[in-house]
């Protein structure tokens, strides 16, 4: 599947805690154009599952989001995003700086993101995950009017690994 993200695009990625978000960014778009919430994280309190720090993550992830969109950068928000609440400030920030938002969306089967979760080397929450799964399939079919101008869902293992980010002007 061919993902056709604008150059001057705000993307999204939503989906459960060890879907491969992080990874599919890493493979996909360039390491400056990736705003990680487990990294603000990092930056705040040296854990990135110090969930105690995720209000100042995300206040410094979307106060360098605003930049690179004023900048023109296309910029990649890699967090959980399955709620519609996580979403708007983000899409907001976009129609701000007349940038396009993009959602991807990693709708794939919950037990695989529970095998995946538990061999990566920071453990969420078995339950963590089962309510990132839950909340997702509850808010899909929100995206469209939420006023992502694209929402790419991949479904399965074998579509994450086949999607191909097209950049387009």
């Amino acid at each position: 599947m061919d993902l056709r993200i604008p150059e001057r695009a705000l993307v999204v990625l939503v989906g459960p805690a060890g879907c491969g978000k992080s990874t599919f960014a890493a493979l996909r778009f360039r390491a400056t154009e990736v705003l990680s919430s487990d990294a603000f994280r990092a930056m705040i309190a040296d854990d990135p599952g110090d969930l105690g720090a995720t209000p100042a993550a995300f206040e410094l992830l979307h106060a360098v989001a605003a930049r690179r969109l004023a900048a023109g950068r296309r910029t990649v928000v890699d967090a959980t995003n399955v709620q519609p609440l996580a979403r708007r400030p983000l899409i907001e920030l976009a129609r701000r700086y007349g940038r396009t938002p993009v959602a991807i969306v990693f709708d794939l089967p919950e037990e695989v993101c529970q095998e995946r979760n538990r061999l990566r080397g920071r453990v969420v929450p078995a339950r963590a995950v089962h309510r990132h799964a839950v909340r997702l399939r509850g808010s899909l079919c929100l995206l469209r009017d939420e006023g992502f101008a694209a929402a790419y869902v991949l479904t399965t293992p074998d579509e994450v690994d086949r999607a191909h980010v097209v950049r387009v002007d």
